[in-house]
């Protein structure tokens, strides 16, 4: 029996890859998917410029894979979708490895960019609509007959002999780790009027402008503050809309469904490697910062490796 603690993206993943390779898993949490998170992401696969560089860039290449063939099934919230972004520079002729690794890598046009910006990209990049997918991977782990069961507080060892800890931010405390550190998020939903492709600024350390559409709404942002827990909606929210607004217009009168907000879990490194407490074989994957969903079906796997010995 193997125990994952957490149910976000990287612990229903972890839970699945799991169960369906056969080993019996049990799914323990402090809140439900649909509660974590996860759930607040926009969500964009894309490259990962974090530690360890070579392992991260094998996870963030493996979760392609993964999300290119569930774009092909119906019901995942996984799609392919053309990726304006703007605010990193010319590209270089020479790509670095994990900015290689986007399909249909090229050169915006000079008419194709928003006013204010002089260079960008585009790719053919996975979005990810979380609410639905997160109902979809409960499914798949249903399915593969694990539930997830809800416990207020749970201790890594006295969760079981093989535990993968999933626990993002809650880690911290959970693991005993300083290093990790919450960086608030937050995302503004509007009902979509027709918007096909998606939009990410980079370059900016506090707040830059995003929009990703689904089949029935857009997820605009965003926003990062270091080291704050509370995950009140702050009053960003007029800004994120106003600078959407400006650079497509078509969102000017769409209707704000709501606001949504998490707490990423940062850290120097992310972790996925064995630990043995005691009796206890713990193996960590967490730390993905605002790469949760870019990492998780190859951080996943790796864990899964880990957890049953190989």
């Amino acid at each position: 029996m193997v125990i994952v603690v957490g149910a976000g993206v990287s612990g229903l993943t972890t839970a699945i890859v799991l169960a369906e390779s056969g080993v019996k898993t049990r799914v323990l949490a402090a809140e439900r998917p649909q509660h974590t998170t996860s759930v607040a992401a926009g969500a964009l696969w894309g490259p990962s410029f974090q530690q360890p560089h070579d392992k991260t860039l094998a996870w963030t290449a493996q979760s392609l894979v993964d999300f290119q063939d569930l774009a092909a099934e119906p019901g995942t919230g996984v799609r392919i979708s053309d990726v304006l972004t703007v605010g990193g520079g010319e590209l270089p002729d020479d790509l670095p490895k994990q900015v290689a690794l986007i399909p249909g890598l090229r050169r915006a046009t000079p008419d194709e960019l928003p006013p204010g910006y002089d260079a960008g990209s585009w790719g053919r990049m996975p979005v990810v609509d979380m609410p639905t997918y997160l109902d979809y991977l409960t499914r798949r782990l249903a399915a593969a007959g694990t539930q997830v069961e809800l416990r207020e507080k749970e201790d890594l060892q006295s969760a079981g002999e093989r535990v993968v800890n999933c626990t993002g931010v809650a880690a911290r405390e959970l693991a005993g780790d300083d290093t990790v550190r919450p960086v608030f998020g937050q995302h503004v939903v509007l009902d979509n009027p027709g918007l096909t492709h998606a939009f990410m600024e980079l370059g900016r350390d506090r707040e830059w402008t995003s929009f990703m559409p689904h089949p029935t709404r857009v997820v605009c942002g965003g926003v990062r503050i270091e080291d704050r827990w509370d995950r009140t909606p702050d009053e960003i929210t007029a800004a994120i809309l106003e600078r959407c607004r400006a650079l497509e217009p078509r969102l000017a009168n769409a209707k704000i469904q709501g606001v949504a907000t998490g707490l990423r879990p940062e850290r120097p490194a992310v972790r996925v490697e064995r630990e043995q407490r005691g009796r206890t074989t713990v193996v960590h994957n967490y730390g993905h910062g605002g790469t949760g969903v870019s990492l998780s079906w190859g951080c996943a796997r790796e864990a899964a490796r880990l957890v049953v010995g190989g």
